[in-house]
């Protein structure tokens, strides 16, 4: 969701969707906004820059929208603008948690949890944190933010989550989720994957799969 020159950081998301829930996928970032989404603020720069993509995006021929950020920034507004569906970040891994219907641990880069998936979760958060030293998302491509990170998973655990939940889709770009399934033996939601689970099943009722 960040703006970045790395061809292989914007289509990172949309690869991952690809590979994994064989749905073709088409990614644009969101101008101007190096540091991505993780305020208030940066949010609301956001917003219009995001409706105005997704509607050329539809008239390009899309048939499905994805806002890959967890807090679900411009997808009420978008909705309202285009006749396909949109599928935000956040929700979808917001959901996807729910059914497992186990306290979790959300973990992410703003100083609280995302409105939209405090909402959803309710009484399954056990807590949240913000990985020590991580303010934005490129913080995570750090190998001090990776390790803060991890570090962050530790304590939701202790904190009795059963399952953590990414709050934040740049530990999606990181690939983290496999390296706290492997480190603690825990079930990770990866806002990535719901985002990819959501459009695989919608796609395949386009196509009469």
């Amino acid at each position: 969701m960040y703006t970045a020159n790395d061809s292989n950081v914007v289509q990172s998301h949309g690869k991952i969707i690809q590979e994994r829930f064989d749905v073709p996928v088409r990614s644009k970032c969101i101008p101007d906004q190096p540091l991505g989404i993780y305020d208030d603020e940066s949010e609301k720069a956001a917003i219009p820059k995001i409706v105005e993509m997704g509607v050329q995006l539809e008239q390009e021929g899309c048939r499905l929208l994805i806002v890959s950020c967890a807090a679900d920034p411009g997808v009420e507004a978008l909705r309202s603008r285009v006749s396909v569906p949109v599928i935000g970040g956040g929700s979808a891994a917001s959901l996807v948690a729910r059914s497992l219907g186990e306290p979790v641990g959300l973990m992410g880069i703003t100083e609280g949890v995302p409105p939209v998936m405090s909402s959803l979760l309710e009484d399954l958060v056990a807590g949240y944190i913000r990985p020590d030293g991580v303010t934005n998302t490129t913080d995570l491509l750090t190998d001090a933010g990776r390790e803060a990170a991890l570090e962050a998973a530790r304590t939701l655990v202790s904190q009795g989550a059963k399952a953590i939940v990414f709050a934040c889709t740049g530990l999606s770009t990181i690939a983290f989720a496999d390296v706290i399934r492997k480190e603690l033996h825990i079930p990770v939601i990866d806002p990535v994957d719901a985002e990819g689970l959501l459009a695989a099943n919608y796609y395949k009722q386009l196509e009469g799969i």
